[in-house]
């Protein structure tokens, strides 16, 4: 663990040199698609010199000078699975972004949607040493939180401090500066499987590339998607995506769950091919052309060629209603809300606030997904596109790329985490003591 946060310290680092060189790539591994948004951070001033209100204020240091995206290859259910095929992968998205850039990236910031994340909720408080809390004193709150028992074989990928607490005034965002006797803190941990994270390293090394950062694509997703009321009341946003779907929910401007279903668009593509025994390629034009979830009377008799050149007349000159077509998608979409639907309950999404549920991501672009997800959710769901950022070409403004817009964000604005602050270093590794001597006063 001390080494992980140590990693973590480094590529913050080469993410702040970076930025300051004025370059940075963005890298969305996908299992669909691989895109790469090459951004450039010169200190672009607002016209007049005034910041703007509206869709841009507060975007204005960065802007979008490359962008690319190729189909991913080598990677399932959003994780890592041909070494060669995904390095190739990568390497034809980042080149084509640095040739539209006109530019050459040695940094990147990445994402990935799998990896069977985790959440814990952990706390910890500490008495002030002077009346008044500094960074010190923050550092020293963070370590008080009792480490969990995340599991061998598990990563820590984001530890975010949620909410401070100065005596009896909870909901502090920053308490620096302010004065009082007791400080706690709720801070929430995503932990990811580290097999996944390891090969996503090894898979940008291998492209000669410098990782400046890791984030989880639900939280990316998230960032961008929910607008700013959503965020501080309390709001989900659910990434359909290829291979996983992505949960993340937002409260207080804070990500306070995250979780993955190993589901998405290409298990309904998969359904359609095998129930109508087309090729894939066939069955994801379908599906894009001619697909829903909610069946009406007009459909019965809307006819849908397949296609074919397999030379068999009776095969090549097929065709379906789409209501057969819907029959199909249906199932597999409903599993997929459903699967949500349990996380939600695990999560206490019910005791929200404002309880906004936000799709995103490409698969979520079958007509009538709103409404079946309304009736199976059982909350507000509105679509949702990511924010408008500088430079950002149209074709990468759809709901399919709400994570990479995301990660330009958190480019951008990060928000502080467990590493940003200095932890003493004799207080770190001693949560594996502290779990020791409470073992032994409990079993001896």
């Amino acid at each position: 663990m001390t080494d992980l946060y140590q990693a973590q310290r480094a590529m913050r680092r080469m993410r702040k040199q970076a930025m300051d060189r004025g370059v940075i790539a963005i890298l969305d591994v996908g299992s669909s698609k691989i895109a790469c948004l090459v951004l450039r951070f010169d200190g672009i001033r607002p016209v007049g010199g005034v910041e703007q209100i509206g869709a841009l204020a507060g975007q204005s240091r960065f802007r979008v000078i490359g962008a690319a995206t190729t189909r991913s290859r080598g990677v399932r259910f959003g994780e890592i699975h041909g070494m060669h095929e995904a390095e190739r992968a990568i390497r034809t998205a980042v080149q084509a972004a640095q040739k539209m850039a006109q530019v050459r990236v040695d940094h990147v910031i990445a994402s990935f949607s799998g990896a069977e994340p985790r959440s814990y909720g952990l706390d910890g408080q500490v008495e002030l040493a002077d009346s008044m809390a500094t960074e010190a004193d923050i550092a020293r709150v963070l370590s008080a939180c009792e480490m969990p028992d995340i599991g061998p074989g598990r990563e820590v990928l984001h530890a975010q401090p949620v909410n401070f607490a100065l005596d009896h005034r909870s909901g502090l965002v920053d308490p620096r500066g302010q004065t009082g006797n007791r400080l706690a803190c709720d801070m929430h941990l995503l932990s990811v499987d580290a097999g996944a994270i390891q090969n996503l390293v090894q898979c940008v090394k291998r492209c000669d590339l410098e990782l400046a950062g890791l984030a989880s694509s639900a939280y990316a997703a998230g960032l961008s998607a929910l607008v700013e009321d959503e965020q501080e009341l309390g709001a989900a946003c659910i990434d359909m995506g290829g291979g996983a779907t992505g949960l993340s929910i937002f409260i207080k401007k804070h990500m306070i769950y995250a979780d993955s279903v190993r589901m998405g668009g290409e298990h309904v593509t998969s359904d359609i091919s095998k129930g109508l025994h087309v090729p894939i390629s066939t069955a994801e034009r379908i599906k894009t052309l001619h697909g829903g979830v909610v069946a009406t009377g007009v459909d019965d008799r809307e006819m849908i060629d397949l296609g074919g050149d397999s030379g068999d007349y009776e095969r090549d000159t097929r065709r379906i209603s789409r209501t057969e077509l819907i029959g199909i998608m249906r199932p597999r979409v409903e599993e997929i809300l459903e699967e949500v639907r349990t996380r939600l309950d695990v999560a206490g999404f019910d005791h929200l606030p404002s309880r906004q549920i936000v799709l995103t991501g490409a698969g979520s672009q079958i007509p009538g997904l709103d409404g079946l997800a309304a009736r199976i959710l059982g909350q507000q769901v509105r679509f949702g596109r990511p924010l408008r950022i500088q430079g950002l070409p149209q074709s990468a403004t759809g709901p399919g790329f709400a994570a990479s817009v995301g990660l330009c964000l958190f480019a951008a604005h990060p928000q502080d985490e467990w590493w940003d602050f200095d932890i003493p270093a004799e207080r770190y590794p001693a949560r594996s003591l502290k779990r020791a001597v409470r073992w032994f006063k409990e079993n001896w």
